[in-house]
């Protein structure tokens, strides 16, 4: 297996919890120095097996971005949590899934906030709701989040209003007091820039406060946009990562009229750029092994070996739990049932197949199970 950078160790954490237990910037710091290819060069910081990372916390478990899921995430045997972030009106980092607030909060259960109501173009798509821009930590901290999907994970409604709205730095300072990473993904950043908010200042100056810019702190930033990354390269010494759509091309890209799309980044000579400002990239899963229409897997592609080849690792994105995310050799039930789209597949066997692939980190809904069957593929290695 190739070797992967910055795996957390947490002493006295047993070494499997089986799945379902829990039901610009700064100018205080001159630009780093970089060599013509960033991630072959970059030092190998422990660890050889996959990592974990729980995506949005244990989001099949709880509401996403919320303590109560990075919790259960840790107590689950995560390496990595990831906290999506986005901005208040007064500048403070959030973990969001998105920047409107209604699918995730009670916002609007709240009359003192029915006029923040408004429609705004975000990323060239309209959207209406109540954004967290126009609300200060404050205001923000009297909401309290729910499921995203409770059609898809209606347990997690049980959950609802138990929770608010973390701080990026609260999630750190979590990470840190319980020894795992934190693997930020920033949100809309060429939008979050053009209204005065920009996100990386305040990222890149939370992780040094707490101590974690070195390329070998157990940190991960990751973007759907290049430019900013590439701004992030000479403001921070952490690993970056490069996320790669399943269609489209990255915002950033769109507006500057570059006509090149997230297929043409994944070119030898489009990894080869990668590998001049990132560490890795972040991939869907269908960019490894492609889906036919009828929901078959077809034959791996060979973007894993590609990207290794450039010094970049492959992290994929994202494994969930429920048949309607997994392909259709890996569901299971009855498909005449109408709960058989939201019930739990063969996400071990998916699991497995992508570890043999190569692939040197999994996103998952549920870390439990990729933690337990990593452990066990690679226990004796």
């Amino acid at each position: 297996m190739p070797e992967v950078v910055g795996k957390v160790m947490r002493a006295g954490m047993p070494a499997v919890l089986v799945a379902g237990v829990l039901a610009g910037f700064t100018g205080a710091t001159a630009p780093v120095a970089l060599p013509p290819a960033i991630a072959a060069d970059a030092p190998t910081c422990g660890g050889r097996e996959p990592i974990v990372i729980a995506h949005r916390g244990a989001s099949a478990f709880r509401p996403e971005h919320t303590l109560l899921a990075y919790e259960a995430a840790i107590q689950m045997g995560a390496d990595y949590i990831e906290p999506d972030l986005v901005s208040t009106k007064d500048h403070v980092l959030v973990a969001r899934h998105e920047n409107e607030l209604s699918k995730t909060t009670d916002v609007a259960s709240h009359p003192e906030f029915a006029d923040r109501k408004t429609a705004k173009v975000v990323d060239g798509v309209r959207r209406t709701g109540w954004f967290t821009e126009d609300f200060t930590l404050d205001e923000l901290r009297t909401l309290r989040a729910k499921e995203r999907l409770p059609q898809v994970r209606p347990g997690n409604t049980a959950y609802n209003g138990l929770a608010r709205i973390p701080t990026l730095d609260e999630v750190v300072q979590l990470a840190q007091q319980s020894g795992v990473g934190v693997y930020p993904e920033t949100k809309h950043s060429t939008y979050f820039a053009s209204i005065g908010l920009p996100l990386e200042k305040p990222l890149v100056e939370t992780l040094r406060l707490r101590g974690w810019d070195d390329v070998c702190a157990p940190v991960f930033i990751q973007s759907f946009e290049t430019a900013n990354l590439k701004e992030l390269r000479s403001a921070t010494r952490v690993r970056l990562v490069q996320l790669i759509g399943a269609r489209g091309r990255p915002y950033d890209l769109a507006t500057a009229g570059d006509p090149r799309t997230y297929s043409d980044l994944i070119t030898p000579d489009g990894l080869a750029q990668i590998a001049t400002y990132a560490n890795g990239i972040g991939v869907v899963t269908s960019r490894i092994v492609p889906i036919r229409p009828d929901g078959r897997l077809e034959e791996p592609t060979s973007l894993v070996q590609d990207a290794h080849q450039k010094g970049l690792l492959v992290h994929v994105a994202t494994i969930r739990n429920e048949n309607e995310y997994l392909p259709l050799e890996y569901r299971r039930g009855d498909p005449a049932s109408p709960d058989y789209p939201r019930a739990v597949g063969d996400v071990m066997g998916w699991l497995e197949r992508l570890y043999r692939l190569d692939v040197d980190g999994v996103f998952a809904d549920d870390p439990g199970v990729a933690r337990a069957t990593r452990d066990r593929l690679f226990s004796d290695n």
